[in-house]
């Protein structure tokens, strides 16, 4: 794999898992004004961009399980930490959303 592919693989990841993020938080924004379906909705999307991260994540671990050895860019080391970050968000968002709706159902 190419230094070029490696960066375009990075800028993917980082990508998705902004959109990820960012849909992740509008979640939270919705059910903060009680807009459940719209939160959960927003959740869902999320997990269609971290699918998307996820296709260009297993190419990597594909092509290294395979032999291929190439040096990591510290970029490729930024959009994993973007993946997981984004990942623990969602995590997160989805907790407090169910818990306004609990509160909220109270």
């Amino acid at each position: 794999m190419t230094k070029e592919e490696l960066y375009n693989l990075s800028f993917q990841l980082i990508l998705h898992s902004g959109n990820a993020r960012s849909l992740s938080m509008e979640g939270m924004y919705a059910a903060k004004e009680k807009n459940f379906e719209l939160a959960f909705e927003k959740l869902a999307e999320a997990d269609r961009e971290f699918s998307q991260a996820h296709r260009f994540q297993t190419q990597l671990i594909q092509a290294e399980a395979g032999g291929e050895d190439f040096d990591t860019p510290i970029l490729l080391i930024h959009a994993q930490d973007h993946l997981m970050t984004a990942m623990t968000l969602k995590d997160l968002a989805r907790e407090i959303i169910e818990l306004r709706q609990e509160v909220s159902n109270q």
